[in-house]
């Protein structure tokens, strides 16, 4: 990949969807596992759907896998129709739906991530959308390990 802007992205992505690469880390902690990938696998949808102020995991996880969505659909020049408050809404869900879900994030991260190797160059709004989704998913990592924090799951405290 000859931009660096873009390398930089496909870097961050990795880090916070995989974790980071060896023992070395831009913001995530510097062991594998530490990406959004790695938390999840260790969740139950038991687990995922404790309420811990006013949202679950399960709804945390479906909301970045809605922000890819949406992303994706960008820079493939679509105007989707949003409707931001859906992901917000899910509370229970069980082994089968759980599973769904980190599929389904899967599956967008890996369109977003083959979207950006085949860029050439980065115009502004192409920028934009790329970070965005980076601090977005970063934010949303950031706060399913905090709810692991409060709701005591024990593989991971």
């Amino acid at each position: 990949m000859n931009n660096p802007m873009l390398a930089a992205v496909r870097t961050l992505l990795k880090e916070t969807f995989e974790g980071p690469e060896k023992n070395a880390s831009w913001y995530t902690e510097a062991k594998p596992g530490s990406g959004l990938f790695g938390t999840l696998e260790k969740l139950s949808a038991e687990d995922a759907s404790i309420p811990v102020n006013g949202t679950t995991i399960a709804a945390q996880t479906d909301h970045t896998r809605y922000y890819l969505w949406v992303a994706n659909s960008y820079l493939n020049e679509e105007e989707p129709t949003k409707d931001w408050k859906a992901s917000w809404k899910i509370t229970n869900v069980d082994e089968i739906t759980w599973a769904q879900f980190n599929n389904e994030l899967k599956q967008e991260y890996t369109t977003l991530l083959k979207k950006v190797d085949s860029l050439d160059s980065s115009d502004e709004l192409t920028s934009n959308g790329l970070l965005g989704a980076i601090a977005h998913s970063a934010y949303h990592l950031g706060s399913i390990r905090q709810m692991i924090k409060a709701i005591e799951v024990p593989s991971q405290t």
